[in-house]
C-alpha cells in the first residue's frame, strides 16, 4: 500500500517552452517477464573530465507542489508544448492527450494508427519538434505487428478533438519489437538532432550487433536519416551495448546521459560517448574491462528499475518503476558528487517518466496502471515537482 499522496497546491507555474530537452541549466521487473543527412557536430562527443558549471550541492530537496492531472491511463511519454501545455502518450491505447497546465483538463488528440499494444510495447516515447511554433510536429516512437518505428503527424489545434493529429510520416522503421525491453524513449538534443533509445527485445546478442537497431542510441536527422558525425557510416547508430534505454537527457554542458534497465543485477546511469559499448550483455553494471564503458552510477535492480531521467539544477533526477522513488544524481561535471538521494518512496507508486521545465521544477508521470502497479483513486498522474 503507498503512503498517503500529497495534498495538490493551487499555484500554476508556467512552462518554459522546450527546454527540457536541452540541459540542466535552462520496465519495472529485475528480468525478462531516403532524404539527404544533415551536418552537426554530436553533442558530448569528447566529454570532458572537469566542470565548466558549478558543481551540484551534496544535497538537494524535492516539494511535490500540484497534482496536474489525474485518471491517465497507462500514460508512458511527455512532451511540453510552447504554451506550457502538455502532451502525454498512452501505451495501450495508443492514443496522444493534451494536458492543460493551467487546469489540468485532458483533451484526446488522436490515435495513433498500427499501434500494437502488449507486453512492454505500444505508443512509447513522444517529442515535439524545435520547430514547433513554425513546424507543428508530434514525433512518436510505438511498437506495430512487426516492429518498433518512430513516425511524425503534424498538429493542428484548430480541429476537433480526436481529430488533432494528421496521417503519420513514418521516419525510422525496423527497430526490433518483442513482449519485453523494446525501449521506446526519444527526444531532440541540443544539437536538434532526434535521439532514441532502444531495447534488445529479449535477444541479448543484438545489443552487439552494429548492424542491427536494437540495444541501441540511436541519432538522425529529424526525417530519420544518419547525420553526418555519427561514428559509423551512413548510420543511425549511436551508441550499443544497451539492454533497455528508456531515459535519455543532456546536461548545462551538452553531455549526453542514459538510464538503462540491468536484469537481475544492477540498474545503470551513463555518459554516453558515440561509438561507444556499453556492455550488454558482457557486463551488467562496472564491470571495469577492457573495450567497454562502466556506468557513472548503479543501482539494485529492486531500487530503481530507471525509466526517464531529466536534468535539472546540476543534478540528474531519474524516475524508478520498480524502486517507486525519485532518485537524484548530484554532478560536478562528469561525476558524481555524493552517493544518490532518494525522493518519493512509494509514495505515488511506480515513477515512469521524469521531464524538466528547463529551471528547477519537473513533471512526474506515474506508471500504476500499466498492469504491473497497483492502482489506487485517481491513478495515473502527473505531478508537479519543484527541486533543489
Amino acid at each position: 500500500m503507498r503512503r498517503p499522496v500529497v495534498t495538490a497546491l493551487t499555484a500554476v507555474v508556467a512552462a518554459a517552452a522546450l527546454l527540457f530537452v536541452s540541459g540542466c541549466s535552462s520496465d519495472g521487473g529485475s528480468g525478462p517477464p531516403e532524404r539527404s543527412a544533415t551536418s552537426s557536430s554530436p553533442p558530448g562527443s569528447s566529454p570532458p573530465d572537469g566542470a565548466t558549471s558549478s558543481p551540484a550541492p551534496a544535497k538537494g530537496s524535492v516539494k511535490v507542489e500540484r497534482t496536474v492531472a489525474t485518471g491517465l491511463k497507462s500514460p508512458w511519454g511527455l512532451a511540453a508544448l510552447p504554451d506550457g501545455d502538455l502532451l502525454v502518450s498512452s501505451r495501450d491505447t495508443g492514443k496522444i492527450f493534451l494536458i492543460a497546465a493551467d487546469s489540468g483538463k485532458k483533451t484526446e488528440l488522436g490515435s495513433v494508427p498500427g499501434v500494437s499494444a502488449g507486453g512492454e510495447g505500444g505508443l512509447l516515447g513522444i517529442a515535439v519538434a524545435p520547430t514547433f511554433g513554425a513546424d507543428p510536429l508530434v514525433y512518436a516512437y510505438f511498437t506495430t505487428a512487426s516492429d518498433n518505428r518512430i513516425a511524425r503527424m503534424v498538429y493542428d489545434e484548430k480541429k476537433p478533438a480526436g481529430s488533432r493529429l494528421g496521417a503519420p510520416d513514418t521516419i525510422l522503421k525496423g527497430i526490433p519489437k518483442g513482449q519485453v525491453h523494446n525501449g521506446g524513449r526519444i527526444a531532440f538534443g541540443p544539437d536538434r538532432m532526434l535521439y532514441a533509445g532502444t531495447g534488445e527485445s529479449g535477444d541479448q546478442g543484438l545489443a552487439q550487433e552494429k548492424d542491427s537497431l536494437g540495444g541501441k542510441i540511436l541519432r538522425m536527422t529529424p526525417d530519420g536519416e544518419p547525420v553526418h558525425g555519427n561514428p559509423f557510416p551512413d548510420s543511425v547508430v549511436y551508441s550499443y551495448g544497451h539492454r533497455n534505454v528508456q531515459g535519455l537527457a543532456w546536461d548545462a554542458d551538452k553531455r549526453l546521459w542514459a538510464a538503462e534497465f540491468g536484469q537481475n543485477t544492477w540498474d545503470e546511469l551513463n555518459l554516453i560517448a558515440p561509438g561507444k559499448n556499453y556492455g550488454w550483455p558482457d557486463v551488467e553494471g562496472k564491470g571495469d574491462k577492457p573495450g567497454f564503458v562502466d556506468p557513472v552510477e548503479q543501482w539494485s535492480t529492486e531500487d530503481a528499475s530507471p525509466s526517464g531521467i531529466a536534468c535539472a539544477r546540476g543534478s540528474i533526477w531519474m524516475a524508478g518503476l520498480r524502486g517507486e522513488r525519485l532518485w537524484r544524481i548530484p554532478l560536478d561535471g562528469t561525476k558524481p558528487v555524493a552517493r544518490p538521494q532518494a525522493f518519493l518512496d512509494g509514495t505515488y507508486g511506480r515513477l515512469r517518466t521524469v521531464v524538466s521545465d528547463g529551471a528547477d521544477r519537473l513533471w512526474l508521470v506515474t506508471s500504476e496502471t500499466d498492469s504491473r502497479g497497483t492502482p489506487e483513486k485517481g491513478d495515473d498522474r502527473i505531478l508537479q515537482v519543484k527541486v533543489s
